[in-house]
């Protein structure tokens, strides 16, 4: 039997080449970021075999956690003071990140049993800057009553539309009161509820988390499920809507990777993709890494895995990483928040978005907070875009900052076998991007991930 493997193995093998692991593979994944790392869980559970590489020596990519070292390694900032703490307590993500606490990404790790590698708790305070202050984003109808960024009136309009948002089934016309959202713009259907412009822009920056005013002219239903995902989250926990792994982020794409190797998956770090090899169709069938190849019906990874023509630039992002001995001011002493600057609070198009955690979630020494803010650029000087996050913090001990470009796929992966990912948003919570996790696993296996599946109902034991 291990004659025939290894005669198989090098039966398409050029001369001097040898096989890399195992040499054919269903599917090679290049990169260990979240969401190659999703898809290499999901395709190993449904039998397929994968091989998963990354040229760096830790899972993650881009969403790595890194200790302290590791970080200042990363920013060349020389060695880190001792009077930071150990380094071990440190976990920081490079591309800081609130979970949904109802949104899809929790469903995908409640359905693929993830979440017994993982332990989460939830993120205290979700806040919006408004008129040069920072509010607390209503938790409750009551609560919104009491809320100082409406004035009365306007807090009685937007209770009204809270509750016909809560009682709204897509299924269920009698909940529709004769608005049919799939025609009606969102910015209708808040002037239908008498509601003031501004209200418009809290609600749908730090509530719908829409990163723009595009969606004010495009029918309200995908606005206004996002809002619902947004009010159950937010019922679950009553705090805010978000939760966060302990030990950082770092530990989602480990958690998957885990699930990948259980199922039979090969993992190979510290080493990097020379080529992806192409048939005379130009379709992928493997990748070339140093004097070894392997074999592949597929291809999928990140953007930085792929020749320029196959990618387009999508804009960049800048990210602060700061070091505070405080937690952030005007947010109710909280180790754990996240504050959405709307972008034309502040003069810009793009939001500026601004988290912070601590010493609770496992990621920094004690009194020690991790702040980070992080904005699309709209120009070119990148410690000019994060001013006004940046002005939210108070006194920074510490701070990195760091510009990446993002890239989106020039096609759908269908024609070259190449199923590329796009990069992570600017956004401190991953709901754009799990649309784009969503996608690109129905590009790859041709059809849609099943996301109401019951977690309970779900009994393969991993």
């Amino acid at each position: 039997m291990a004659e025939e493997q290894e005669k198989k193995t090098f039966d398409w093998l050029p001369e001097g080449m040898e096989p890399l692991a195992d040499g054919e593979y269903d599917a090679i994944i290049m990169g260990t970021g979240l969401k190659e790392c999703v898809i290499s869980g999901l395709l190993s559970v449904q039998g397929m075999r994968v091989l998963q590489m990354d040229r760096n020596n830790y899972y993650g990519a881009d969403c790595a956690s890194l200790n302290l070292t590791n970080l200042y390694k990363k920013f060349n900032a020389g060695e880190p003071p001792e009077s930071l703490g150990a380094n071990r307590d440190f976990n920081v993500d490079l591309i800081p990140k609130f979970i949904m606490a109802c949104g899809n990404l929790t469903k995908m790790l409640l359905h693929t049993k993830v979440t017994r590698y993982l332990e989460f708790k939830s993120i205290e305070g979700s806040y919006v800057y408004k008129g040069g202050k920072i509010l607390k984003v209503p938790a409750t109808p009551e609560e919104a009553l009491r809320s100082p960024l409406m004035g009365l009136f306007e807090k009685r309009r937007f209770r009204s539309f809270l509750v016909y948002v809560d009682h709204y089934d897509e299924t269920k016309p009698e909940t529709h009161k004769g608005k049919d959202l799939t025609v009606m713009t969102m910015k209708e259907l808040y002037v239908s509820f008498g509601l003031q412009p501004d209200t418009h822009q809290f609600i749908s920056h730090a509530m719908c988390l829409e990163l723009d005013d595009v969606h004010l002219d495009q029918p309200a239903l995908a606005t206004l499920k996002g809002l619902q995902v947004y009010c159950y989250s937010l019922s679950r926990y009553g705090t805010s809507p978000y939760i966060y792994p302990v030990y950082g982020l770092g530990g989602l794409p480990e958690g998957f990777s885990r699930l990948c190797a259980i199922h039979g998956g090969t993992f190979m770090l510290n080493r990097d993709v020379d080529e992806i090899m192409y048939n005379d169709k130009g379709e992928a069938i493997g990748v070339k890494s140093g004097n070894e190849m392997a074999r592949a019906k597929f291809v999928v990874g990140d953007p930085s895995y792929f020749p320029k023509e196959k990618v387009r630039q999508t804009g960049q992002i800048v990210r602060c990483v700061c070091f505070l001995n405080h937690p952030i001011p005007n947010c109710g002493d909280l180790e754990s928040v996240q504050i959405i600057i709307p972008g034309p609070q502040v003069n810009r198009k793009n939001d500026i978005f601004v988290c912070s955690i601590a010493s609770s979630h496992s990621v920094s020494a004690s009194g020690v907070y991790i702040a980070i803010v992080s904005t699309k650029m709209e120009g070119d000087d990148a410690d000019k875009e994060v001013v006004p996050g940046l002005a939210l913090l108070g006194h920074i001990m510490q701070r990195f900052t760091m510009v990446a470009t993002t890239y989106e796929p020039m096609s759908d992966g269908n024609s070259d076998k190449c199923y590329i990912s796009s990069s992570f948003d600017a956004s401190s919570h991953f709901e754009a991007d799990v649309d784009d996790l969503l996608s690109l696993y129905k590009r790859v296996s041709g059809k849609d991930l099943d996301m109401n599946i019951n977690a309970d109902s779900v009994e393969a034991d991993y």
